[in-house]
């Protein structure tokens, strides 16, 4: 029997977020990955010193990278450096590589709320009496402020970005393995963001979130598209989550898990048998 691949999942169990426990879901998807790989896990500080004893590294939920931005900036230079293959993939265009797609894809016309850096181009947004503003390297809703217009410029100092608040009915999210979808959940109560419960989407909803991860280009991995919809029913993007998405997979049914699972597992598989990256 072939020996099965070395896979160094990264994360953080002891990770405290509100409303959510990533450990239960890591602990869930490590020991049904242990089916079909030689899985060891370990802690984002320690990966760097670990993973070449591997043939891939999967990071989960390794919490925001802005709590250990240098460690993580080294352990992407030597992943590329030594051309280790990491799941996601470290060409990905959304989160990965901070929040400049908001603003790209606001100048490309795609149906995102608003996203401007400067208070100069302020008239580039509809009008609101309140914006939402937040560093371009945040994550989790770290360092997120909603704000006054009459106090917006005491307020966009650094690095950030500037959107209208937007007065939607819900939040929706699809969760996606390579380019195949797997489930879709919601939060019906726009004040409770984390109770999460099933969602059917309607053949509009689903090309709508395919439309970003088409854009991302990502061959191999996993994907969450993070949406509102509008009072007016349409639906925009909030965030692309490529780095490490947390799943909710506490929220769907056992079949549902089971069903991501072997497209995870299978996906692996996949990036594992694929040609190295130049």
């Amino acid at each position: 029997m072939p020996a099965r691949p070395r896979v160094l999942y990264v994360t953080d169990l002891a990770y405290q977020a509100r409303g959510r426990r990533y450990c239960d879901e890591d602990i869930l998807l490590s020991s049904r990955l242990r089916e079909d790989f030689a899985l060891a896990l370990c802690h984002p500080l320690d990966a760097t010193a670990l993973m070449d004893a591997y043939d891939a590294v999967v990071v989960r939920n390794s919490g925001p990278v802005l709590h250990y931005q240098e460690q993580y900036d080294a352990f992407r230079a030597r992943a590329l450096a030594r051309g280790t293959r990491v799941y996601n993939p470290l060409t990905g265009r959304g989160d990965m590589a901070g929040k400049q797609y908001l603003l790209d894809l606001t100048a490309a016309g795609y149906p995102v709320i608003p996203t401007v850096d400067r208070t100069e181009d302020l008239g580039a947004l509809p009008p609101s009496e309140q914006y939402v503003v937040k560093p371009k390297a945040g994550a989790d809703s770290i360092g997120l402020a909603v704000v006054p217009g009459d106090r917006l410029a005491a307020q966009t100092q650094g690095d950030v970005l500037i959107q209208p608040h937007v007065d939607f009915r819900h939040e929706v999210s699809f969760y996606f393995v390579d380019d195949a979808f797997q489930y879709a959940l919601y939060a019906p109560d726009p004040e409770r963001r984390w109770v999460l419960e099933p969602y059917r989407p309607t053949d509009e909803d689903l090309a709508f979130a395919r439309r970003f991860i088409d854009w991302n280009t990502l061959a191999h991995g996993i994907q969450r598209v993070d949406a509102c919809r509008t009072r007016e029913g349409d639906l925009l993007l909030v965030e692309l989550e490529d780095l490490n998405p947390y799943l909710s997979l506490d929220r769907v049914g056992t079949a549902a898990q089971d069903a991501f699972v072997r497209a995870m597992t299978a996906s692996l598989h996949r990036f594992l048998d694929a040609p190295a990256a130049p």
